[in-house]
């Protein structure tokens, strides 16, 4: 593997710092843009329901189908940037994703809203990667630590902030189309980050351009072991019966000949991804740590939102606001975390990760020992403190997984990386959402015991990360902010 040569920022159109800044910003906003519109649309189901009459296997398409495709072009969309620039693969999957937000906020009936999303949700898999990509080709050291802190206060907020943005266009737009407004309040930010990405992003990544072409056999293995995996976990509510999960150890099988694949073409030509960044410590714990942490972190808010809204009774308005502390305390601990990670390395993760469990299991505690009308405002600290300990994680998790990746591979290592939290995120929405769903029947309907319940599960699934991270501090290993020489 050819090592990572960018000891001094790479700046391939001969900018200036400030504009390597203005760069970044606007890689997050789309990333932000993105990001947002995994959890945005939950809180707007209701009125999508009434406006257009889908179904519920409608609704849970319109969900799910975007974190399928979302996660399905991942890796191919990396190594597309890495191999001829990064810059075109960023802009163009940045008007393919204003394009389907109109054509999604237009839609008449629930097919025509499907198509959009899943078309939606490709277009922000080919724009994520390249923000990471563009972070490990434009910075180095404390500042790429920085840079990725913003990028991790970007995943918390947009992550948490999704529920309450969304209820507020709802309250704006009326029941009946502000639903819509969710999707329109896309096009005049991807508008401008098309024309402002065009202008500042890069051409292409250091180096001469790798004109080989893409690997089609591992885009397609790979592709088709994602989608198996993932189908039976975001449509777990949908397809009844236990012959759904088959498609996962099929899935797994088919990803084990993508590996297979990719060890043999790795010999004759540049890989859709280079198997050997897993023989860095950094890169694989990194990857395990946050494909796990996802798992538990996601679920949290899926399994929040049907508490406040279905089992309260509070607004989607009122929903969001109540986990808004967990969002302004990831983004402050995002933007710390980053400017700290490579003087603490590992240990600031482990850290971070045992914040949250505390913070979580704090929030249980509350729900025990509190009325039910008190729960928005009770949970407000703990989940501040949990929001504190995400920021050291998500921010700080990436830059030390990241930072032995040799910089004409940083696309399809972050692909790869984002792709196991995608799954990750898919699996723990559908373990911890079974055990909630199955508590609340046990219970006769009651939504604090369910709750209870499937946090504290969400709790173990990030207690399984934290064992993880402490494996690499106890090993003694601390990765530098810099790739080898």
């Amino acid at each position: 593997m050819s090592t990572d040569r960018s000891s001094t920022p790479v700046d391939d159109t001969g900018s200036d710092d400030r504009r390597r800044w203005k760069a970044l910003s606007v890689g997050l906003v789309a990333a932000f843009m993105t990001l947002l519109d995994v959890s945005i649309v939950n809180v707007a189901v209701p009125s999508i329901d009434r406006a257009i009459h889908a179904t519920p296997s409608d609704l849970q398409w319109v969900l799910s189908g975007y974190a399928l495709t979302f996660g399905l072009v991942l890796v191919p969309a990396g190594r597309f940037g890495d191999a001829r620039g990064r810059r075109t693969a960023f802009v163009v999957g940045v008007a393919l994703f204003t394009v389907t937000s109109a054509l999604a906020g237009m839609a008449r009936s629930p097919e025509w809203l499907i198509a959009a999303r899943l078309v939606q949700g490709a277009a922000a898999g080919v724009v994520n990667p390249q923000v990471s990509g563009m972070i490990q080709q434009l910075f180095r050291g404390s500042e790429r630590g920085r840079a990725f802190g913003l990028l991790g206060a970007t995943i918390g907020i947009s992550t948490a902030v999704g529920p309450l943005l969304g209820g507020l266009l709802i309250e704006l737009g009326g029941e009946e189309h502000g639903w819509r407004w969710v999707f329109f309040v896309n096009i005049p930010v991807g508008i401008l980050a098309v024309v402002l990405g065009w202008r500042l992003i890069p051409a292409r990544p250091a180096g001469q351009p790798d004109r080989h072409r893409l690997d089609p056999m591992g885009v397609v293995l790979l592709g088709l072991g994602v989608t198996l995996v993932l189908l039976p976990l975001v449509q777990r509510a949908q397809w009844r019966g236990a012959g759904k999960w088959m498609l996962i150890p099929v899935g797994l099988l088919f990803l084990a000949g993508f590996a297979f694949w990719e060890r043999w073409y790795a010999r004759h030509r540049p890989p859709l991804f280079d198997l050997r960044l897993f023989r860095f410590r950094s890169y694989t714990l990194g990857s395990l740590i946050g494909l796990v942490y996802f798992a538990g972190f996601t679920a949290i808010f899926f399994i929040f939102t049907l508490y406040i809204q279905v089992g309260l009774g509070y607004s989607a308005l009122a929903a969001g606001l109540a986990i808004t502390p967990f969002a302004l305390g990831s983004a402050a601990a995002s933007a710390v975390g980053g400017r700290v990670v490579t003087r603490y390395g590992r240990p600031l993760v482990a850290a971070g990760l045992l914040v949250v469990v505390l913070g979580l299991l704090a929030t249980v505690w509350v729900l025990r020992h509190s009325p039910r009308h008190s729960v928005p405002l009770l949970t407000a600290v703990p989940f501040l403190l949990a929001g504190l300990g995400s920021g050291l994680v998500i921010a700080p998790n990436q830059t030390l997984t990241l930072s032995e990746v040799p910089v004409p591979q940083a696309g399809s290592g972050a692909g790869m990386l984002q792709t196991g939290q995608r799954i990750g995120s898919a699996a723990g929405i559908a373990g911890v959402g079974a055990l909630f769903f199955s508590s609340l029947a046990h219970s006769r309907g009651d939504f604090s015991v369910a709750y209870r319940h499937s946090l504290l599960l969400a709790v173990g699934i990030i207690a399984l990360a934290l064992v993880a991270a402490l494996v690499d501090v106890f090993a003694g290993h601390r990765p530098s902010g810099d790739s080898p020489s």
